[in-house]
């Protein structure tokens, strides 16, 4: 069931968020804190730690809540879910253009 809804809430974060990782922060914060997965203070670290390491703020962020939420198949779920809206839209258009 953690698993479903990690996968699900990053999903829609991943489908709904336009404008960047800073942009998707206030939509990952709603989810994390909906879910009771993390507190405020745990959020703010996180986020912090995301900006250090290289990549994107945004999968950066999915990746260590998954982590923290569900270890090792929680952030591999997260990051997967974050992403796979934008390749099947950029698969199909690609499919579309050829």
């Amino acid at each position: 069931m953690l698993y479903l809804a990690l996968f699900i809430s990053f999903f829609k974060i991943g489908l709904f968020g336009f404008g960047g990782g800073l942009a998707i922060l206030s939509l990952i914060q709603m989810e994390v804190e909906s879910h009771g997965w993390m507190t405020p203070q745990e959020f703010v670290d996180i986020v912090a730690v995301s900006q250090v390491t290289p990549g994107p703020i945004g999968i950066n962020c999915a990746t260590y809540v998954g982590y923290t939420v569900g270890g090792i198949w929680g952030s591999v779920l997260s990051t997967f879910a974050i992403v796979l809206p934008s390749l099947i839209i950029m698969l199909s258009i690609c499919k579309a253009t050829t």
